[in-house]
């Protein structure tokens, strides 16, 4: 049972990946054409939602893991509120995606929620970094 979990576990963080390149494609949005900001903040949308549900995955199979596991309280603490964060950055960006792609299909510019999307992007990838990090290196706290 260890295994599957440790799977589901590994395929709920690839889930998490997509996190990684949003500073990328948040500061390259801006050069695009309406049409391509409207579909690239579509996909955006999408797959936020679709790494929300990898949150998830990663909170069932983690709590498995991890009583299974010999792992330091503070450890636990940390990954924790980091989950906690990544979670709350994801959901809160939910707002400004709906509200850039309503401001384009109004032929509209986006300045102020590109820039709180950027901001967002920067924060959840650098969490997600330095969870991953924790994953990987679980003693070091």
């Amino acid at each position: 049972m260890f295994q599957v979990m440790l799977f589901l576990h590994i395929i709920g963080a690839m889930a998490l990946g997509f996190y990684l390149v949003l500073p990328f494609v948040f500061g390259a949005v801006s050069k695009l054409s309406l049409a391509a900001q409207e579909g690239t903040l579509s996909a955006v949308k999408s797959l936020n939602r679709f790494a929300q549900i990898g949150l998830v995955i990663q909170l069932l199979t983690g709590g498995y893991l991890v009583g299974k596991g010999n792992y330091s309280v503070l450890w636990m603490v940390v990954v924790v509120i980091l989950f906690l964060v990544i979670g709350a950055l994801g959901g809160v960006m939910a707002k400004p995606l709906k509200q850039a792609i309503g401001s384009i299909r109004e032929n509209k510019k986006i300045t102020a929620e590109a820039g709180k999307l950027r901001t967002l992007g920067m924060l959840l990838s650098v969490s997600v970094i330095l969870i991953s990090f924790l994953m990987v290196y679980s003693t070091i706290i």
